[in-house]
C-alpha cells in the first residue's frame, strides 16, 4: 500500500528518536500490546504480515500521531474484530471511550500487484537487476523510493512467504528474496555511498 507509513526518503520528518542502550519498551502496555500481536498471529497462522497490513490501513492522521506500539495495538484489534473474536462495541466498553480500528481490507483483485508465477528464484548474486513499478492498495514491502531503479543483487536470502501474496489471500509461498546493492547517486541524483534493500524476486525484473 502506498500510504503515509512509507516514509523511506521522505524530507521534513526529521531525525529518528532513538535510545542506543534503551528498553525494549518504555511501558508496561507496550509489552502487552506486542504479546497479543504475537498471539493474534497464531490464532491465525501466518506471519506477522497481515498486523504490518492492518498497520498500514490505520487512518493517516491516528497513524502519523500515535506511537509505535499503538499501531500494534490497532493491528491487533482490528484482527480481533475480523476475526470474531470481539466486536466493536465491547472494545468501546472495555476502553472506557472511542477505540479506532484500520479502515477494511482492499478486495483481493485491487490489493495484489505482484503477479504469478510465485515462489521462483530468478536472479543470482552479481546480477543487476530492476525494480518494478509497482502499486497497489494492498500490502507490499517493496519501497516506493526504489521503485524503477537499477541495483545489483550481492546475497540470495533464504524463502520466506511472499507478504504480498500473504496479506491479500491468506495463501503462503516461500519466495527467495535479495539484498540489493544501490548506489547513493542511483535513487538520489547525487551523492555517495550505498544503499542496501531486501527485495522479494516478485518486486525486481531483468535489467
Amino acid at each position: 500500500m502506498d500510504g503515509v507509513h512509507d516514509l523511506g526518503g521522505m524530507h521534513g520528518f526529521g531525525a529518528v528518536d532513538k535510545a542506543d542502550d534503551g528498553p525494549a519498551f518504555a511501558a508496561d502496555w507496550e509489552r502487552r500490546a506486542f504479546g497479543l500481536a504475537g498471539v493474534v498471529t497464531v490464532l491465525r497462522g501466518h506471519t506477522f504480515t497481515p498486523a504490518r497490513a492492518a498497520i498500514e490501513r490505520m487512518a493517516p492522521v491516528h497513524y502519523l500521531t500515535s506511537p509505535y506500539y499503538e499501531h500494534w495495538l490497532t493491528a491487533t484489534a482490528t484482527a480481533a474484530v475480523e476475526l470474531g473474536l470481539v466486536d466493536e462495541a465491547e472494545l468501546v466498553e472495555r476502553a472506557g471511550g472511542s477505540f479506532p480500528l484500520s479502515r477494511p481490507a482492499p478486495g483481493t483483485e485491487s490489493a495484489l500487484a505482484v503477479a504469478p508465477p510465485y515462489g521462483r528464484q530468478r536472479f543470482g548474486v552479481g546480477e543487476d537487476v530492476r525494480v518494478r513499478d509497482i502499486s497497489s492498495a494492498g500490502h507490499t514491502r517493496c519501497p516506493r523510493y526504489v521503485r524503477r531503479h537499477t541495483g545489483t543483487v550481492i546475497r540470495v536470502n533464504a524463502p520466506t512467504a511472499l507478504p504480498d501474496l500473504e496479506a491479500a489471500t491468506g495463501e503462503i509461498v516461500p519466495e527467495a528474496s535479495y539484498c540489493v546493492r544501490f548506489r547513493a547517486e542511483e535513487l538520489w541524483g547525487e551523492g555517495e555511498g550505498w544503499f542496501h534493500v531486501d527485495l522479494w524476486d516478485s518486486y525486481l525484473e531483468p535489467t
